[in-house]
């Protein structure tokens, strides 16, 4: 006899539009891996931001795991909020903003003003960030203007910006970089987040998964299952930080997965 999950992955074949974030990259892996077995044909979609809205709007792109709201992720739900479908929670209270060191003697972005110069990357005073297209990059660039600081956004990818980061944290060398948690960095580093007294990064958000719209009713059991779906800090952190370890984001996600089949069932329980 079928399983209703079998019954609801039948030719079931979805696109997850996904983003370079360290935990993007794995909680869309282990999704993958977990339907996957129960049947589904799981694309991952590496899409820009933009693009991602985009394309759930137009069906191109069926879900994606990923929306921080109230702040972070406003501007580019607001186009297409009467149609997107944004579902449950799945993790609290995430942290935006401008990190340093935690040797780094300076605790405050104002401070930044009068000692822009101790943060020199080839050769002038730099924020190192992720794509030019994130959300945290143009809270940066407003934060550049707002505090008047006499320093760039320099905009990569984040395996860069990390890069950096390895190499001055193993050097004791000041750097400032945007960050955000949920990440694997604040469990492999001693980090701290600059103060912002005009909160242009915003208090924290929520983490949602949405989707196209008529989602839910399509797939009911999908539905339940991902709002089911919940992570502490600590089990996502795990989760990154194995990804992190083996290098490879399926293998990673596969080893948490076969040491927290207890907790993934009480997610699959849901759509039964």
């Amino acid at each position: 006899m079928a399983t209703t999950a079998q019954v609801h992955a039948e030719e079931k074949t979805l696109v997850i539009g996904t983003n370079n974030w360290a935990e993007n990259i794995a909680v869309a892996n282990l999704w993958k891996l977990v339907l996957d077995d129960k049947g589904y044909d799981i694309e991952l979609s590496d899409v820009g931001k933009s693009a991602l809205y985009a394309g759930m709007a137009s069906n191109d792109i069926d879900l994606s795991l990923e929306i921080w709201l109230p702040h972070t992720d406003k501007e580019y739900l607001a186009p297409y909020k009467d149609t997107l479908e944004v579902h449950a929670a799945w993790y609290d209270k995430t942290g935006l903003g401008l990190v340093v060191p935690s040797y780094v003697d300076i605790d405050s972005i104002p401070e930044l003003v009068e000692r822009a110069d101790e943060f020199e990357y080839q050769g002038s005073p730099t924020i190192l960030g992720i794509d030019s297209g994130s959300a945290i990059a143009a809270l940066s660039d407003e934060v550049v203007e707002a505090y008047e600081l006499p320093m760039d956004q320099m905009n990569s990818s984040e395996p860069a910006m990390m890069s950096a980061l390895d190499s001055a944290y193993q050097n004791e060398q000041p750097i400032l970089v945007t960050l955000w948690n949920p990440h694997w960095a604040f469990a492999n580093y001693d980090l701290k987040y600059l103060e912002d007294p005009e909160n242009i990064y915003g208090d924290g958000d929520t983490i949602y998964w949405f989707s196209r719209e008529g989602l839910s009713e399509d797939d009911p059991w999908l539905t339940a299952v991902l709002d089911a779906w919940h992570m502490s800090d600590d089990s996502l952190s795990d989760l990154m930080a194995e990804i992190e370890s083996q290098g490879d984001p399926v293998a990673g996600a596969q080893t948490w997965l076969d040491e927290n089949h207890d907790q993934v069932d009480e997610w699959l329980a849901a759509g039964e």
